[in-house]
């Protein structure tokens, strides 16, 4: 799909010599900033998720739970 865009002149002067030192299309080097930028977006729903169940629920581990974890990370070897 074609689409035409506006953004600051600095923005596509830089993204141009981005695009020229990875080898990739204009087409190609916005396609790939806007899946990271997507992908990001979701990680960021999945993480207000997780926030919002943490707000009314406790994240600590049950003691004798923590306690076995952290003999076994104890006799890891790092």
């Amino acid at each position: 799909m074609k689409t035409a865009i506006s953004i600051p002149d600095r923005i596509f002067r830089a993204a141009e010599r981005a695009a020229k030192r990875q080898k990739v299309s204009r087409s190609r080097f916005y396609t790939r900033a806007v899946e990271a930028y997507l992908k990001t977006q979701k990680a960021q729903g999945v993480t207000e998720a997780l926030n919002a169940v943490y707000r009314t629920e406790s994240s600590e581990l049950e003691p004798d739970l923590a306690a076995a974890a952290y003999h076994l990370l104890a006799e890891e070897k790092w």
